[in-house]
């Protein structure tokens, strides 16, 4: 069993950093981290797209502090909570089948593994919610939903604007929020840390154990940052950094946020001294060129997940290919077996396009090129017996060519 040890500066920053609020308080939270108790913490992720995104770095970020501090840490998977699916704010989630989330969580430990540490003195537990919650017979399942009432999942602001609009609410919908609370009894846990949307079901967490455990369970709630398209980060939508970008990708996404989240992405996703990031906002607001800051901000990030050198390639890679509009040096190679193949489909054959769908919408939005060319008709065939540069956006090269 790891040793708890007692950091004033790692404890400060788990407080504050990124953290929109902490239940019941913080200065309660803090006493529990200076007694000395080995603590059980866990953030649950639901498999709904294959890849964890920045958003997510927050809270695990902040699960690494606590693994430091010699805390038992708990990387739970929702892989039966999938199957209900949190409720969306729009409408009903689809109901994934076992494949869909067996395939969307392949990957997931590796890429977590970039920011905590799985292996060592202090492992990072990896788990998952099938275990218990597959298990609940009718009865636990009548007990759980004893513990809440309707006004309550009323109340959950995403419920209001539905009946608000008339857009249906599905009963297994209010399940959700107690399956999620359940995990914390099922585990035992002294803390739960979630993005600001989940402090409802957090919260529900809270009450359960309280009522199944007689127990305080404390609720740490981070600040959310937007995609850079501006709307929230899904993995369902794919829209954001992910953690299973390349570092390219990476910064390049960085690179595309507005102006004005730089000083967010800089508090929420880099180490960088919150001093210095308070000098950054008002050496802005007193109308320095934010360009600077934001490219120490896509650097910051892809050195907090992928490492110093990977964040200089990355960068050298941007001025290269974006500031001075140059093609990289090396550009992967392709070969297919076909002399012609049509635009479309051939962005989803070598991977720029996750879908025909993506594909269609890149070049109606002029985001695809062959040979430096804009193409603007789907129905394109293009000719690859020599070879094409396919480029999508401003930093994804590709050489294609018959094989």
């Amino acid at each position: 069993m790891a040793k708890v040890i007692i950091d004033d500066k790692l404890i400060d920053e788990f407080l504050t950093r990124g953290v929109e609020a902490i239940y019941p308080t913080s200065e309660a939270f803090k006493k529990k981290l200076l007694s000395g108790e080995r603590l059980r913490i866990y953030q649950g992720f639901d498999p709904t797209g294959p890849y964890l995104h920045v958003g997510h770095a927050m809270g695990i970020r902040a699960l690494r502090i606590l693994q430091q501090l010699g805390h038992e840490v708990i990387f739970l998977v929702g892989d039966y909570t999938a199957k209900v699916g949190d409720p969306d704010k729009d409408s009903t989630r689809s109901i994934l089948s076992d494949k869909e989330i067996k395939k969307n969580m392949a990957g997931w430990k590796e890429q977590a593994a970039q920011l905590i540490d799985f292996e060592g003195n202090n492992p990072v537990q990896f788990k998952r919610n099938y275990k218990w919650l597959s298990r609940l017979r009718l009865n636990d399942l009548i007990e759980l939903m004893s513990h809440s009432t309707v006004q309550r999942m009323l109340e959950r602001d995403m419920f209001e604007r539905r009946i608000k609009e008339g857009d249906p609410i599905k009963q297994h919908e209010f399940i959700y929020p107690l399956l999620q609370g359940y995990d914390g009894v099922a585990m035992e846990v002294d803390m739960e840390v979630g993005g600001a949307d989940q402090t409802f079901n957090m919260l529900v967490g809270r009450h359960l154990s309280k009522a199944y455990l007689g127990k305080e369970k404390f609720v740490r709630a981070n600040k959310m940052m937007d995609a850079p398209d501006g709307r929230t980060m899904s993995k369902t939508k794919g829209n954001g950094i992910n953690l299973g970008d390349n570092s390219k990708e990476m910064y390049g996404k960085a690179m595309s946020y507005p102006d004005n989240a730089i000083t967010m992405g800089l508090e929420l996703i880099t180490s960088l001294p919150m001093k210095d990031i308070k000098d950054i906002e008002k050496e802005i607001k007193n109308g320095a060129n934010p360009m600077q800051f934001k490219k120490l901000m896509a650097f910051e990030i892809v050195k907090t997940i992928k490492g110093k050198k990977a964040a200089e390639e990355a960068e050298a890679h941007f001025v290269k290919t974006v500031q001075k509009k140059d093609i990289p040096d090396e550009v992967e190679s392709r070969k297919l077996k076909v002399e012609s193949i049509n635009i479309v489909e051939l962005l989803v054959e070598v991977g720029l396009a996750s879908s025909k769908g993506e594909a269609r919408r890149l070049i109606k939005q002029g985001g695809i090129k062959v040979d430096g060319k804009v193409i603007d008709d789907d129905k394109q065939e293009i000719n690859i017996t020599k070879e094409k540069l396919i480029q999508r956006g401003k930093r994804q090269f590709l050489k294609v060519v018959k094989k």
